[in-house]
């Protein structure tokens, strides 16, 4: 099982707002979050960057956050913690093994992709000490 702290995650914002996001607009069935919180939490955040009303295809529901700035990301992380303890959630919690990659990151977000891979390289693996070479 899988959870996440909504008041403290321990993670930059933004890595909140994008994990909060993408589990809400899933269709991970073991969310404890029930389908009119998860629309109530996208629709807030849709609502700070945009004068459109949210798109109701699962498939368009789709923040581009490049177009925020930090006062935007603020304003996510606090609708979605207001929201989500609102409605007696402090914990996110869901039992789902993390998938293989199915595409490539688009043209436009791969400078994004390419700072958080330096910021958070991935862990590497401990090296093996080889035993020393024998004397010739």
């Amino acid at each position: 099982m899988q959870t996440l702290d909504i008041q403290h995650p321990d993670i930059p914002d933004l890595q909140f707002v994008l994990l909060v996001l993408a589990l809400t607009t899933s269709d991970i069935p073991t969310l404890n979050v029930s389908t009119p919180i998860r629309n109530l939490v996208f629709d807030r955040c849709w609502a700070l960057m945009h004068d459109t009303p949210p798109p109701q295809v699962m498939e368009e529901r789709i923040l581009d956050l490049r177009q925020g700035d930090e006062v935007t990301l603020e304003a996510m992380v606090e609708v979605i913690r207001r929201t989500l303890n609102d409605h007696g959630l402090t914990r996110l919690e869901w039992d789902h093994a993390p998938s293989e990659t199915t595409r490539e990151s688009t043209p436009e977000a791969k400078p994004l992709v390419d700072r958080l891979q330096k910021l958070y390289p991935p862990p590497t693996e401990p090296q093996e000490e080889s035993p020393d070479p024998p004397n010739r």
